[in-house]
């Protein structure tokens, strides 16, 4: 039987590494259970602030009828109402506690209105009748009063929104008669007769109560001439029945508002799924939502970063697993003598380990649970990882025992020498190592991951790279440093030569994968980082090339000159944007049948200048640099499916493409798959060149303008871009009547700091910040750990050197160019794999959800070869500072008569 008090006699007396091994124990248990609470935060937040830039009448669940007669007289508007709450228990669990308000209403078709007021001022009004419970608490009378169900030879009760009514020219006691829509036929309902008794305003206009369509609140514009405005007004429910019991259909509507309160991030495949089994159910009902869009598009930028996730959780559980393999071993080897004792009196090999086993769970156990508790106070909701701690727990607990057993099979000797020959049971592992990594990679090319599911053979592939190319480096590793030995053995003093020869010998497989396994990882997360920051500015130069964008309908051409007039501003460029237009084979307009295109007009001069002025990724082709006053069809960028089209009917060198009513011949000079001011999956577009527009008696008018300069005020740029707005629409021989909408202002800076928020994009950043550091921390361990393995060695080498009259001086640099190798070794592979890994992973990791489609690109960073030579000296002055703090606890003097492996 194990007594406690000798098992704890035992572990103090080895207090040191039981500690590191507690420690690790207590880490690994802490990140698996407090990162997936964390990253759960991080997605509910992000899902939160998705849902709040998605407009509120998008979150709207709204079932609506077609037309509903009366059959029976029966009251067909509290009939209906009833739904309202039975809809909604009905609705999947996932999706009812979603719903925040809930709405219902009653209406009649429009029909045309007529009457006195409306003559006077020649209006055609087309009027809904809708019956709306609890308007009386949404919004206010401002004059008269709320209607009531009025006896049945008196005209009913209407009220209307004062902004309608005003546009409207009715007013308190406006007397109206309403007829049904359609043609007039003996089978029509009659004609009603309507009085106007109150006027009314919402108390909060952003109500999602006023959301229903035809709004409430306002009057809808004719499309076109001789097309009558539409409106509503609200009615007594008692009155709209009476009108359903004349003859008059009815429709309803319930409409459910839903919020992100009621969402967990964790069921959002549950949410989407709800709401397509809503459609699925609206028997009888029309369903109209538009909430799975913006939450697949979460879902899937969601898939991706777990993803990502992946593969870093990957790197750094394999590190940490590495890590307590080193503390095992280094508790191990500190108890080599006692092992080999307890064996020479007859114990078994079993005895050794369940003596270890029994010391580990003594020490692991408090630390796993501990751990676990620590990740449990971390922000965020569970994620489910109890069983994963339990066998990583189980693990750390086996390390030291299954350690004792392969030391009690070995034989003791010096463990300073390097076999010319490793055993073939040793090629055949490292061979099957690079070949597992290379089929890996293969596999990985071919199949891709899964988005959001974690594929153990694909996503280990950072983790088979990083042991291969240690295995490699591990075989390169002693050559040079047998040549630097052989050059450092002609020249004088003994430093340099000692120090290589014992860099030589000390290369060991575990810590060196360690260290590649951690700074790989940190590699991994900031080079990745950095591709997907330089992709997001390229997301943001295509929406805007320039410091500030101005997007309107038509903007006076003179609107350029008052924009360079504004403080900060250094140029502004005229920009040219229409889409749907036809393609033509001549002047004519002879349709070439090819479909429409998007016409981009540019001032390819200007706007190279403001790209580079503006310092975005923007390359403007040359063929939009050719100077003004040219002759013959224009150089055009085309995209390539129209330049296909194009060479395929002979029209590539002469074709006609029309602007603002305008044929400009141009011909195809140069392909492009994008272009900026341009949609990203717009795959057919024309870009001509504004400066070298040929002259017309109606020039081409700006829709647009870039500007550049610094410190822009948006204000102002909108203020002068509407003043060009409608300079252009009044200053002509025919002008418009209604103001044009107000211009559009986009700003580089505020672009991309929207692309680079929201969204899943916290998780992502969380998971970068995480590995990178992470594989920082570990990697430094990592070396720590290495340090110690041979520190009893070196300081028996220490003490017989320093007994020959080596100075303290010459020991450091003794220590310095052992470590050196080893340590610039380790972080330069990690650094190579860490940055290869993008390489490979990026294709397939789908990280354009998070660069607003755009392709991330890794390329070479020349910042990484200075972090990298900075991470090798703060790693060379660690690994020196643990040896010289562990020579001092060791009291070298000493070190001679307590070492055994003389």
């Amino acid at each position: 039987m194990v007594s406690i008090g000798s098992v704890a006699r035992r572990v103090r007396a080895y207090g040191g590494q039981f500690l590191l091994l507690a420690a690790l124990a207590l880490v690994v248990t802490l990140v698996i259970s407090g990162v997936p609470r964390v990253v759960n935060g991080h997605t509910q937040q992000g899902l939160r602030a998705h849902l709040d830039t998605v407009a509120p009448q998008q979150r709207d669940v709204a079932y609506s009828t077609g037309p509903v007669m009366a059959t029976d007289g029966g009251a067909l508007v509290p009939a209906h109402q009833a739904d309202l709450a039975a809809l909604e228990s009905r609705m999947p669990p996932v999706v009812r506690r979603m719903v925040e308000q809930r709405w219902f209403s009653a209406e009649t078709p429009a029909g045309r209105v007529r009457g006195p007021d409306l003559a006077a001022e020649n209006l055609l009004v087309d009027l809904g009748l809708r019956a709306v419970p609890g308007i009386e608490e949404a919004g206010t009378i401002v004059e008269g009063r709320w209607p009531a169900d009025a006896p049945k030879d008196q005209p009913v009760q209407v009220a209307i929104a004062a902004e309608v009514a005003g546009k409207l020219n009715l007013r308190v006691g406006s007397r109206l008669t309403l007829a049904p829509p359609g043609p007039v036929s003996p089978d029509a309902p009659p004609r009603v007769p309507l009085t106007v008794v109150g006027l009314f305003q919402p108390r909060d206009g952003a109500d999602g109560f006023w959301d229903g369509l035809p709004p409430l609140l306002r009057v809808v514009e004719p499309p076109g001439d001789a097309q009558p405005f539409i409106g509503v007004g609200v009615v007594d429910a008692a009155a709209l029945n009476r009108q359903a019991a004349a003859g008059w259909p009815l429709t309803f509507g319930w409409r459910y508002r839903l919020g992100a309160d009621g969402i967990d991030a964790r069921e959002l495949d549950k949410v989407i799924d709800g709401l397509q089994q809503l459609t699925r159910e609206a028997v009888g009902r029309n369903l109209v939502q538009g909430l799975d869009i913006p939450l697949r598009q979460f879902a899937a930028e969601v898939d991706s970063a777990r993803t990502v996730l992946g593969v870093i959780a990957a790197g750094v559980l394999a590190t940490l697993a590495g890590l307590v393999v080193l503390a095992a071993g280094l508790l191990v080897r500190r108890r080599r003598a006692e092992f080999t004792l307890l064996r020479a009196r007859g114990g078994a090999s079993t005895t050794s380990a369940g003596r270890s086993l029994a010391e580990t769970l003594l020490v692991v156990l408090p630390a796993a649970v501990l751990g676990w508790l620590l990740g449990g106070l971390a922000p965020g909701a569970s994620g489910q990882t109890l069983w994963l701690a339990v066998v990583a727990t189980v693990l750390v607990a086996a390390a030291p025992p299954v350690a004792t057993l392969v030391a009690s099979t070995g034989g003791v000797g010096r463990r300073d020498l390097v076999r010319s020959r490793p055993t073939a049971r040793r090629l055949t592992v490292e061979a099957g190592l690079l070949v597992l990594a290379a089929l890996a990679v293969v596999l990985l090319r071919r199949r891709g991951l899964t988005p959001g599911e974690v594929d153990p053979l694909l996503v280990s592939v950072p983790v088979l790279l990083a042991v291969a190319a240690a295995v490699v480096a591990m075989r390169l590793y002693p050559w040079p440093l047998r040549l630097v030995s052989r050059l450092a053995a002609r020249a004088r003093g003994s430093v340099a030569f000692l120090g290589t020869a014992r860099a030589g010998r000390s290369v060991v497989a575990v810590p060196l994968v360690v260290v590649v396994l951690a700074i790989a990882t940190a590699a991994f997360c900031a080079v990745t980082a950095a591709g997907i920051e330089a992709s997001r500015d390229r997301a943001a130069s295509r929406t805007v090339p320039a410091d500030a964008l101005i997007l309107g309908e038509r903007i006076a051409p003179d609107t350029g000159a008052e924009l360079e007039r504004l403080p900060g501003v250094r140029a502004a460029s005229p920009v040219l944007h229409e889409a749907g237009q036809r393609l033509a084979k001549d002047a004519d307009g002879t349709d070439t049948r090819l479909g429409g295109v998007t016409v981009l007009m540019v001032d390819g001069p200007a706007l190279a200048r403001m790209a580079r002025q503006a310092d975005v990724d923007v390359t403007v082709p040359a063929a939009l640099l050719a100077p003004a006053g040219g002759t013959g069809p224009l150089p055009a960028v085309v995209s390539p499916t129209v330049a296909a089209e194009l060479a395929a009917a002979g029209l590539a060198d002469s074709a006609f493409v029309s602007a603002q009513g305008q044929r400009y011949e141009f011909r195809v000079a140069e392909r492009a798959e994008s272009f900026p001011l341009l949609r990203a999956d717009g795959g057919r577009f024309v870009v001509l060149p504004w400066q070298s527009l040929p002259r017309r008696d109606y020039a081409a008018v700006p829709t647009g303008f870039l500007v550049a300069g610094d410190g822009l005020d948006a204000e102002a740029l909108r203020r002068a871009g509407d003043a060009g707005q409608s300079r252009f629409q009044t200053g002509g021989t025919v002008t418009g009547k209604a103001p044009p909408r107000g211009v559009e202002v986009l700003t580089y800076a505020e672009t991309r700091r929207q692309v680079g928020e929201g969204g899943a994009n916290g998780v992502l950043a969380f998971g970068f910040a995480a590995g990178a550091g992470g594989g920082t921390a570990l990697g430094l361990l990592a070396i720590a750990f290495t340090v110690l393995a041979g520190a009893r060695e070196r300081g028996q080498v220490l003490s017989r050197l320093r007994t020959l009259g080596l100075s303290r001086r010459q020991w450091r640099g003794l220590l310095l160019v052992e470590l050196a190798p080893l340590v610039g070794a380790s972080v330069v592979t990690g650094a190579l794999v860490g940055t290869a890994l993008p390489l490979l992973l990026t294709p397939v990791l789908g990280l354009s959800a998070f660069t607003d489609g755009v392709a991330v690109r890794v390329a070479f960073e020349p910042s990484l070869v200075a972090a990298v030579v900075a991470l090798g000296a703060l790693a060379l002055a660690f690994a020196v500072t643990v040896e010289a703090l562990n020579n001092r606890r060791m009291r070298l003097g000493e070190v001679l008569r307590l070492g055994e492996e003389n």
